[in-house]
């Protein structure tokens, strides 16, 4: 016996002495924190076999900070591949055909199946056959509402797709925490159709979500850098909205939309070509902030390797109405040598949201 519970303390020591010694372990600011984790348009990553190991990487990171970071969701801006319906890759712009880069990035965001909600906000290259012209998309066979469990507490309501199809390219979930109330966060298609911003104006304004803060996530609203708003995009989709038309039909008419988060522009150059924030008043006159995040062009252009690994940590604080954002790359932070390459520090990477 005495054996026994020596061997037994000794594994312990053992086991406990071979964890994994993390190099950059994140933490939230304040323990009453719950975060949401912001990553960019996946596509660089899919579309070459050497670098969809950093897609998964960054969602394995997730889901093993669910519950050091109280992760309430994972949020993505759309163009989870390079080309929707490319039987012959180009070896110019990738080495994967379409399909194998939808089975990698489902395969990447299996990691979160079942552990966290996340919201996809589609984006152009998930549709038609070359870039986002025509209305058909595998978005629905890939993330079908019954692959992740989690999506059944959060998902309120969905709207059909372009093809008819009910589908999460057109949802919203419901999340309540403590210290915030309310929130709706509402997932829109690749350009939104009219009708589907109508839904989601009506959405937001129905008497069970008027009190919400309403998050909206879209693919094309804001340009790099300069925040100006996307409009009239060189795009044969029909109907269509970008940037202007949802902020004039849909976000500055709604009284309790609070903040747009996007992606899908950027270009090869600085951090900042990829990144843009502005904050303008709605019809109430409160704040709406709008974020653009798109990775994919840093590490090393458009056809390096997809983005570095680069996501964000948007932490909401407990006051109820700071949303403190860091940029984050666990690609750097996992490794001692690299880790002081982790932590973006400029204006454009680390700064407070005020809801007010």
């Amino acid at each position: 016996m005495k054996h026994s519970l020596l061997l037994t303390l000794l594994s312990a020591c053992f086991l406990t002495g071979m964890a994994q010694q993390r190099a950059d372990r994140q933490s939230l600011n304040d323990p009453n924190s719950f975060s949401f984790i912001l990553m960019g348009d996946p596509q660089g990553y899919t579309k070459y076999d050497v670098n969809q190991p950093l897609f998964e990487l960054c969602t394995a990171w997730c889901a093993d900070n669910i519950d050091h970071l109280n992760t309430k969701a994972v949020l993505l801006t759309g163009d989870l591949v390079e080309q929707n319906e490319n039987y012959v890759p180009i070896p110019r712009i990738s080495n994967q055909t379409s399909k194998q880069m939808w089975e990698w990035a489902s395969h990447c965001m299996k990691r979160l199946d079942n552990r966290v909600p996340y919201i996809i906000s589609t984006g152009n290259h998930e549709y038609g056959y070359v870039r986002g012209d025509e209305g058909f998309t595998h978005f629905p066979e890939y993330f079908p509402m019954e692959r992740n469990s989690k999506w059944k507490n959060c998902v309120v309501a969905t709207y059909p797709n372009r093809e008819g199809k009910v589908s999460l390219e057109d949802a919203a979930y419901a999340f309540h925490e403590k210290t915030w109330g309310d929130i709706l966060v509402i997932a829109l298609e690749w350009a939104p159709r009219d009708e589907v911003l109508e839904w989601a104006k009506k959405l937001a304004a129905d008497k069970k979500y008027k009190d919400y803060k309403v998050f909206v996530i879209t693919h094309s609203f804001l340009k790099g850098r300069t925040a100006e708003r996307t409009a009239n995009e060189n795009y044969k989709i029909k109907p269509a909205n970008y940037g202007k038309d949802i902020w004039e039909k849909l976000i500055f008419p709604s009284s309790n939309i609070r903040l747009v988060i996007c992606g899908h522009t950027g270009q090869p150059g600085s951090f900042e070509d990829n990144v843009a924030y502005r904050c303008d008043k709605n019809t109430a006159n409160k704040s709406v902030h709008q974020m653009m995040f798109n990775v994919q062009c840093l590490g090393g252009g458009w056809e390096g390797n997809g983005g570095d690994g680069w996501l964000r940590i948007l932490e909401f604080n407990p006051d109820g109405k700071t949303i403190s954002v860091r940029t984050y790359s666990p690609l750097f932070g996992i490794s001692s040598t690299t880790k002081q390459f982790a932590h973006r520090k400029g204006k454009c990477d680390e700064f407070d949201i005020k809801i007010d």
